[in-house]
């Protein structure tokens, strides 16, 4: 007997959430983050950088395969939208050191080495900003620290151009990187917080292979 399914964007998306489902999980060979509620801009951005192969990830490269700005501006907007309940904090064990050094990162950067502080971009609350950076909690540890690996190492899973994330991860030691994980890992998301709405026009400006372009490219 015929089955009727309904025209809806949930229905069309459902190939994503197989694997971008209500929580983060680990597969055998990567990780699929959570892009609920995520910034509509950034969404579009990595759709479409894995569609026209700026980023590269063979099942998402062949799963976008032809489909048009429009569509992919749909479904970021459908995406960003979806509220869904956070994880739990990880219990991840740190010492006060590692802390206090991931606090200072996070909260203040390093001016020696020209790194902002993480808030800069990602908000006060760590939330992201709108409409193009992303929020840093409630994600796994191990994957906040693969990313930071990717953007060191260049790969195309992160993106073939250089920009502001690949410098500021160069400067970061390896050490540095697992206590900033750590730490974001083990934050509780707050209640209702959401993006920032302001980028300031430094960050805009050091980052604008990040921000800018997003509609046109």
């Amino acid at each position: 007997m015929p089955v009727t399914v309904p025209d809806t964007m949930a229905e069309r998306v459902k190939p994503c959430t197989v694997c971008h489902g209500q929580a983060d999980r680990v597969g055998r060979d990567a990780y699929y983050p959570r892009i609920a509620g995520k910034p509509e801009g950034y969404l579009f951005n990595q759709l479409r950088d894995f569609r026209d192969g700026r980023r590269y990830y063979r099942p998402m490269t062949l799963l976008l395969a032809n489909v048009s700005d429009e569509y992919l501006r749909e479904m970021a907007a459908y995406f960003s939208a979806l509220r869904q309940p956070y994880p739990p904090p990880e219990q991840v064990i740190s010492s006060p050191t590692e802390i206090r050094q991931a606090q200072q990162l996070i909260q203040q950067g390093d001016a020696t080495r020209d790194i902002p502080a993480c808030i800069e971009c990602h908000g006060k609350q760590l939330m992201g900003t709108a409409p193009f950076i992303p929020g840093l909690l409630g994600l796994p540890r191990i994957y906040i620290a693969a990313q930071f690996g990717a953007w060191k190492n260049g790969g195309v899973m992160r993106g073939q151009a250089s920009n502001c994330m690949s410098d500021i991860a160069r400067q970061l030691t390896i050490k540095e990187t697992n206590v900033v994980a750590a730490w974001l890992a083990a934050q509780p998301v707050p209640e209702n917080a959401g993006p920032a709405n302001v980028l300031s026009p430094e960050m805009a400006q050091r980052c604008g292979s990040i921000v800018q372009g997003s509609a046109d490219r």
